[in-house]
């Protein structure tokens, strides 16, 4: 018996769509003419995929409330794919391509495409794995969302392109890594909700305060976290 496609869904799946969506408009946002201006260009397409994070967040809430679908984990993987490695590839590509900062050279152009593919291998395998492997109070990578703020923030605020390129294949590295971080409680997702809403309304009026801080919290928790799970094992 043939079964329709559509009826395979649940409603955490619609969040899942969006948040592809999200992250597939952001791109288009950068490579059409439909806005002029480079840096509200650049705020508006970081803004759609931190909506698109965020759409992410809601599908795993919803997820753990109501029954999951059976392509659930497949649909979801999938669409962080677009949102969190193919959409900050892109918008990393753009800022450091278009930004009149930067004189480009043919080397310039290799040395970023080879980090950004490096960037987006490890993020496949990541995503490809993480229904395997994961864990039920932590996660055995440096998760896709985390990898993706750190990226989109520090290409946001242009930091040096010499910089930008060891950081990126470093950071796409820990995702695919066996490093472990803790799962985040209500109260601190509560607050990153709330400072990429500022990042999204604000950008980088206020000397970039809500960006900042939303960079240094994800920095806190890649660098806190591991140690935390080292140390609460000992004490155990």
């Amino acid at each position: 018996m043939q079964r329709s496609m559509v009826k395979l869904l649940s409603l955490a799946d619609i969040f899942s769509i969006t948040n592809a969506i999200f992250g597939f408009l952001a791109i288009l946002i950068l490579f059409t003419d439909l806005i002029g201006s480079f840096n509200i260009k650049v705020h508006i397409s970081l803004s759609l995929i931190l909506l698109g994070l965020l759409a992410d967040g809601l599908d795993g809430i919803i997820a753990r409330k109501v029954k999951k679908s059976q392509i659930g984990e497949y649909l979801e993987t999938m669409a962080d794919m677009t949102s969190m490695c193919v959409a900050p590839a892109a918008f990393i590509f753009f800022v450091y391509y278009s930004s009149e900062i930067i004189t480009f050279s043919i080397y310039r152009h290799i040395y970023l495409i080879v980090a950004l593919v490096l960037f987006l291998s490890f993020g496949i395998v990541r995503l490809a794995s993480f229904h395997i492997i994961k864990e039920e109070k932590i996660y055995i990578g440096l998760p896709a969302s985390a990898s993706a703020i750190l990226l989109l923030i520090l290409a946001y605020f242009e930091i040096w392109f010499i910089l930008i390129l060891p950081v990126v294949i470093i950071i796409g590295a820990f995702m695919a890594s066996n490093i472990v971080f803790p799962k985040t409680n209500l109260k601190i997702n509560a607050t990153a909700f709330i400072l990429i809403l500022l990042t999204i309304i604000i950008g980088k009026e206020f000397f970039g305060i809500a960006p900042f801080l939303l960079f240094l919290a994800i920095l806190i928790y890649v660098i806190a976290g591991p140690i935390y799970l080292k140390t609460s094992k000992k004490n155990r």
